[in-house]
């Protein structure tokens, strides 16, 4: 049976060079005897698998030395919440509503202090990306928010909004190494992996090291401070070893097809 072209927003299409690959070490990853799924992830092997994840995702993205590559789990919905529980320090925080997913982050952080919504596309359904040269950001906010693509509705964000000086937050999830970015305009960058770079189970989040802090607000899950998971080098607990394993191929196909320079 032919494969199939697979355009779905959820779960997407990988190469097919990075399939066979992982279908040849299901069962022996380079003589160690054990598939990728059965290893420990506190053994040599997997340090070797998530190390060179990290490092070839660098490359690709040019990720300056000053931030983070962490690998966590929980989908972008849990960095609806990670985000303001880690940088709302002043409660404030301002975001650009331009589709379901911004909106649900929206809300989110409104649990956690005074969630702004600067600009919207709402009153037409989201079909396009409002004027964001001169937004009304505000003075005591800790960020400013966006989701970069819109799978639902088809927009994206071709020129990044002018913060006025104040962090840039970006999910990224459905445009995540499809073209280069600029990962030193953006306060924190973060994406599931599945439409992408991998299977579902995995997120990505590239943060700036001066964003990763102790005084988060009070009552944040250990599991969502980013310190917690910087500190640990995405290992404090169990993390998706298979799922990295196969982000770290993708990885190297991009590298191999030539991909962007940094």
């Amino acid at each position: 049976m032919p494969r199939v072209y697979n355009f779905s927003a959820g779960p997407a299409v990988l190469p097919e060079e990075v399939l066979r690959e992982a279908a040849e070490e299901m069962l022996d990853y380079r003589g160690c005897g054990m598939s990728v799924m059965e290893i420990s992830h506190r053994s040599s092997v997997f340090d070797e698998i998530i190390g060179e994840a990290e490092a070839d995702l660098r490359e690709l993205l040019g990720v300056p030395s000053n931030y983070k590559v962490l690998f966590l789990q929980g989908g972008a919905y849990t960095q609806f919440a990670a985000v303001p529980m880690n940088l709302m320090r002043n409660r404030v925080a301002d975001y650009i509503v331009t589709g379901q997913w911004a909106k649900k982050a929206w809300k989110e952080a409104a649990r956690y202090g005074r969630a702004n919504c600067i600009a919207s596309s709402e009153d037409r359904t989201f079909s396009y990306i409002p004027d964001c040269s001169d937004l009304p950001v505000s003075p005591d906010a800790d960020y400013v928010y966006i989701c970069e693509n819109n799978t639902i509705y088809g927009t994206k964000f071709k020129t990044l909004p002018d913060t006025k000086g104040k962090d840039l937050v970006a999910d990224v999830s459905s445009c995540f190494l499809s073209e280069p970015a600029d990962v030193s305009r953006y306060g924190v960058m973060f994406g599931g992996a599945q439409k992408n770079i991998g299977p579902a189970g995995v997120v990505i989040a590239i943060i700036r090291e001066d964003l990763i802090r102790e005084d988060v607000l009070p009552g944040t899950p250990t599991m969502l401070t980013y310190k917690t998971q910087a500190d640990a080098g995405s290992l404090f607990n169990t993390p998706p070893v298979y799922g990295i394993y196969i982000c770290g191929k993708v990885f190297k196909w991009l590298k191999a097809q030539g991909a962007w320079p940094p």
